[in-house]
Parts: C-alpha cells; structure tokens; sequence
C-alpha cells in the first residue's frame, strides 16, 4: 500500500485531454498476431485512457455530494486487438453502471478491419439490467459491433455523467480480464476559484507490487499516471471483493489532515467524529421521556436493550425505501433530520441515524454506551495505516454489560438484537470516546449463527420421480439476508426469489412452488418458507435397481472448486451451517439392496461435513450436515480445502440402491 496526500483548496480550471476521441489507426497494432507478455490471450488491451473530472462538490448533510455544485464527469476510452476466435467475443461490449451513480452517454464505437478499412457502429445501443439486489440497481449499455475477425482492433468511448446526488468516491481500477499494454489515468479534483474548499485529498495505490509507478500531481493540478503491461485479472469463485485484490488506486476527499502518525491521526479524527456525534444525540431529557414509553421500570436490563433496540427498528428507515428519482428528491426538498429528538418526533430517518438515536436511547436509559464507525468489508478490506476517516462508512453501538460488548445496528433492516449485518463482522472499528477513541473489533458470528435447515417429506414414484413437501428455515443472520434482499420486491417478486435459491441447490432439473406467506418482517422470527417439491428422475434404472443418490441439495457444492490451482485467498461473506434432513417413502414392495457407508469428518480449516442414509421400514432417511466455519484462508492452504470438498462432492454422488422386484423387472 502506497499512500500520497495533497492538501486541496480552492483551484483554477485547468485544460486537459479527455478521452473521448479515436486514436489514429497504428499500422504495428494491426500486424501483430500475438503477444508475448500474455500468451495464448483471445485478445488483449493495446490501450486504456480514463479521464475523471470531479467537478465542483458541496457539503450536503455529513456527505460530499453535488447538492448545489457542478456534477462531475468521466470519459473512459479502450482499445482492444482480437487474437484468437474466442477473442471474438469481445465485440459484445458492455458498459457497466450502478443505480444512483449517473447516466452513461457519448458512446462511440468502431472496428478497424485487419486490412485497415474501418467500421463505423450505428446500430443500436441497449440497456440490460446485470444484478438486481432489493433497491440496488446495475445497469448496462450494450452494443455489438458487426464483422469483427482475428486480427481486428475494436475501438469505444464514454463519458459517464455523474449524478448530483453522487457521494465523491474516485478511484482508478487498472485491473482488466485482458492484459492491458498501456493505460493513461487522469484526475481533476474538484474545485475552482469561487469556492474554497478546506479539504484534503488523499491517494492510495493497492496491489501494485514494489516499483510501480506511482499518480503524479502536475503543475495544472491534474493527477496523472502512466502504466503499462498489466498483467490479465483471474476471478475465482468465492474470492475476496474483486476491486479489493485488483490493482487500483483510490482517492478520497476527507476533513482530517495527513499525519506522520498514525494514532495522532485517529485522536484527531475520533475527537471530530465523537463532537459530531455528541451534537446529534445530545437530547437527554427528550431521550429519558422517549424510554419511559418503551420499558418498564422493572424490566431486566437486557429486555430494556431488546425493547428500545425493537422500537427503533419499526420506525421508517428511509435507508430501506425504493430510491427515488434526482427529480423526486428535488420536489421533496427533504431536510435532514438535525438531532435526535428529531427523529423521535418524526418517526423516521435513514440507517445511520436510527442506529445514533438507539445509542441516545440506551444512554438515557442508563447503559454505558458508545458510537462506533466501522469500514463494511463487503467491497473493500479496511486498514487503519491508510488513515482514511472517510473509508469507516457504517455505524453502530456497543453496549458495556456484565463484561460483555453487546453490538447493536437497528438501523440495518431485519438484523435481529445482538447481531450485526455480516458486512459489519469482524471488522475493526473506532469507538468514540470523550475521554478519547480507541479500536474495537466487532465479532464473527459463529456458523450455528447463521444456520439454515432443510426438511423435506418426499416419496419416490416407480417412474423414478420425487415429490412431495419442502420446508426451509432461515434463522438469524441467514433470515436478516434474505429479508434485506428482499424487502422492496412484491409478493409475486419473493416468491420466484425463493423458489430459485431452492432450484439452485438441487443438482437436476425440478419444480418448486412455494405455498406460504413467509413472514418477512419481523427480525426476531426465523424466516420460514414451505414449498411444494418435485424432481423428476431423480432416481435412474438399471434393470431392476434404481439408483438414488444422496445430495439432494449439493448442487452448490459440486463446483466450487474445480480448479487445481488458486491464485486468490478464499473469503465468504460469513460463517454458515446448512443442514438438511430428508424421509423418502419408497414405493410399495421395493426393497433397499444398499446404503452409502456415510462420511463424517471435521478438518482443522474450518470445514466440517457430515452424512448417513438409513432405512427405516420402507423410509430412507438422509441427514447431510455442511459447516464452513472461516472468513477468509490464505490461498497457500487452497490444497487442502479443495481436497475436502472434492470428498464432499464425491459423497453427495454415492447412491442407494434399491430393488423393485422381479414384477418390474419383467414388464
């Protein structure tokens, strides 16, 4: 980690290339057939420029955002030689965008023919929906080019119009699938001449090894840099965040000034976040009459905790709510709430400040409590030496009893009291402290935490067929997940949610309906969902015997690690138990010839897998038991791993056989 710190003030508009141009056609790019720093590539980057521009922010609430400035914008430029057939495939281009973040217009594109000759694309550019996750949107611009062969060179460019509402969060991400032979990254930080700005931008490259060149701030104040031959990005399944272990550099505008030293910096930091924080909450007397119409005086304490903690969650987290549009917001004219005592009269407010009305909430009914901010691991991994206030973006409260922290977020929809979401697990956070800050680390739930299980009564039909019913139960941190994903979608949305995550452990074709309403709200209830279940030829003949296998529900496992080698540290969002108890009543007559020996094992990594079938007077019984108990392994241990599960997945093939009879055999 290499970190580069300007002070940044008010600054003058300077000139700069943008990217968004065609480059001349180069007589060597279209000559060349192969490229010896990435061989066998289908295709590789010969160039990649990004233009950011950052416009001119203002302070909107506690974020930097472009309430009543200039948006900003950013141009992205590629070009790319096809080497191979399979490179063919990168004529489908796909520009991606999250909801919220801006608009992505200016597209231009254009195939330059191995003989030189040019294509000009003029068809139509369409707009894919890529991942839908409850109000969280990624969008796409699609476009193909036509008649690109091996040999060719495909061209585009972008500029991406940032939302005004866009918290500033730049970074440069040189990482690509393909190899990339050159790449220019430009930066203009916002600003100019009319507004001051007492804030700092900070620059932190990652993952670029020792001797790599570093960003480099020019005279006109524009960041550049220069990189070359970066090597192609290999993306495994269950891996760290992809942006956390790609090469990058990140930049971040924050109030709190570059420090030589480390805890001088966070003393700093933690006094300005802890002012801030006392200000909003410092309400006691509304908060004391607040609590006395939640508790009763002789409430043990922690039923005190649950109430206030269960009160605080029904309240309208805005956090939660379908996004609204720019131009929603603008007719709204929503102010923030200023305090606490605000958000109790109101009766709503985002995550972050219901989490910040518990603490108040909890202090005025006599707990000793403190204000933490913690850095979400789901897209990055935090480091206190990168001195960034800005990268701890979640909020929560520990709770001091009996010895005891007890950490709470009511303001993370559904997450039941005393847990966390997972993002907030085991992760390092900044208690605040008027007698001073100092780190806590909040704690991984156990795999028992976030357990679901499996219940299925099925019968096997002579045909081979399974049917019959189905219940899952999803509890704690697994029900919270689910919930959140969720809660947004109608009840025709949830449903089909259900049936496909069921779908998805099955190793076969199957149907899946779902026949209960779960309840989806209320954060102390497991989430319990019943379907109606069918997979035909689950069971395949040979003569007489039908062969049944035993992992029902081991589809998720029977591909995850494939590969002999590993390049990435194996991570998961969080520790989980998924447990699975089947009774198959066999047909009429037919006869059990054998069971599967089992397999039950417990591996120092973390890993532990359990199964047995029985036969009980014409029922088999299956009871299959899968633990990862770990975060995150380093990849030198992968071996190991991969060993472990290449015998689950050859426990799940094992078979009962059974015997139909003579009569069958016969017909």
């Amino acid at each position: 980690m290499s970190v580069l710190a300007w002070a940044w003030g008010p600054q003058t508009a300077s000139a700069v290339s943008s990217a968004t141009a065609f480059r001349p056609v180069n007589p060597e790019e279209l000559k060349m057939t192969s490229e010896p720093a990435a061989p066998g590539a289908p295709a590789i980057i010969l160039y990649r420029e990004v233009y950011r521009d950052d416009g001119n922010a203002r302070i909107s609430g506690t974020d930097l955002s472009y309430a009543s400035g200039r948006p900003g914008h950013e141009d992205d430029y590629f070009r790319i030689k096809i080497l191979t057939e399979e490179g063919r495939k990168y004529a489908y281009i796909e520009i991606p965008i999250s909801s919220g973040t801006g608009n992505i217009t200016n597209i231009h594109a254009r195939s330059i023919k191995p003989d030189g000759s040019i294509v000009d694309f003029d068809g139509k550019v369409a707009t894919k929906l890529l991942v839908k996750a409850g109000d969280i949107r990624y969008l796409a611009k699609t476009l193909t080019l036509p008649d690109v062969q091996i040999g060719s060179i495909i061209e585009y460019f972008y500029t991406i119009d940032l939302s005004e509402t866009h918290i500033i969060f730049s970074r440069w991400i040189l990482s690509n699938e393909l190899f990339t032979k050159a790449a220019s990254f430009s930066l203009k930080p916002y600003g100019d001449e009319n507004y001051p700005f007492n804030y700092y931008l900070q620059c932190i490259s990652q993952n670029m090894g020792p001797g790599a060149p570093q960003p480099v701030q020019g005279p006109d104040k524009i960041i550049r840099l220069q990189v070359a031959n970066i090597p192609a990005f290999v993306t495994e399944n269950l891996m760290p965040p992809v942006n956390e272990v790609k090469e990058r550099v990140d930049f971040s505008y924050s109030e709190d000034e570059p420090d030589t030293d480390v805890n001088h910096f966070w003393a700093k930091a933690g006094k300005r976040l802890d002012d801030k924080l006392e200000g909003f909450i410092g309400k006691r007397k509304a908060m004391e009459q607040a609590v006395s119409e939640i508790v009763g005086p002789n409430d043990p304490p922690e039923v005190k905790l649950q109430k206030i903690y269960a009160r605080v969650q029904q309240m309208h987290n805005t956090s939660y709510e379908v996004r609204k549009t720019e131009e929603e917001l603008k007719r709204a004219k929503e102010k923030p709430p200023v305090n606490v005592e605000d958000i109790w009269k109101r009766g709503e407010a985002n995550g972050q400040q219901l989490t910040w009305l518990y603490l108040a909430l909890v202090r005025a009914a006599g707990f000793e409590a403190y204000g933490v901010w913690v850095a979400s691991r789901e897209n990055y991994f935090f480091d206190p030496r990168s001195m960034l206030s800005t990268r701890l973006d979640s909020n929560l409260v520990v709770i001091k009893l009996n010895g005891k922290n007890i950490f709470c977020d009511p303001g993370a929809a559904f997450v039941p009291f005393g847990f966390l979401p997972w993002q907030e697990t085991g992760v390092m956070g900044l208690q605040l402290d008027k007698q001073g800050v100092s780190w806590v680390q909040t704690l991984v739930p156990t795999a028992a935490q976030t357990r679901s299980e499996r219940r299925a009564i099925l019968t096997l039909t002579d045909t081979g067929d399974l049917e019959g019913k189905l219940t899952v139960t999803y509890m704690d941190m697994e029900a919270a997940a689910f919930r959140r994903n969720a809660r947004n979608a109608d009840e025709p949305a949830r449903k089909t949610y259900l049936e496909n995550i069921q779908k998805g452990y099955i190793p076969a074709a199957s149907e899946v309906k779902l026949t209960n309403q779960p309840e989806w709200k209320n954060s102390a209830l497991p989430l319990v969902a019943e379907f109606d279940l069918k997979v035909p030829g689950w069971a395949s003949q040979a003569g007489h015997h039908f062969m049944v296998p035993v992992g029902l529900f081991g589809a998720r496992e029977k591909h995850v690690f494939d590969h002999a080698e590993r390049v990435h540290p194996i991570y998961v969002d969080y520790p989980y138990t998924r447990s699975d108890d089947i009774t198959i009543q066999i047909p009429a007559g037919w006869q059990v010839s054998s069971l599967p020996s089992g397999w039950q094992y417990t591996a120092p990594n973390g890993v532990s897998y359990s199964l047995t079938a029985a036969n009980d007077q014409g029922k088999l019984h299956i009871s299959r038991t899968m633990t990862v108990d770990f975060i995150l392994m380093e990849a030198k241990y992968y071996p190991t791993l991969r060993d472990h599960f290449q015998e689950i997945k050859s426990t799940d093939n094992e078979q009962i056989v059974l015997d139909s009879g003579g009569a069958r055999a016969a017909n």
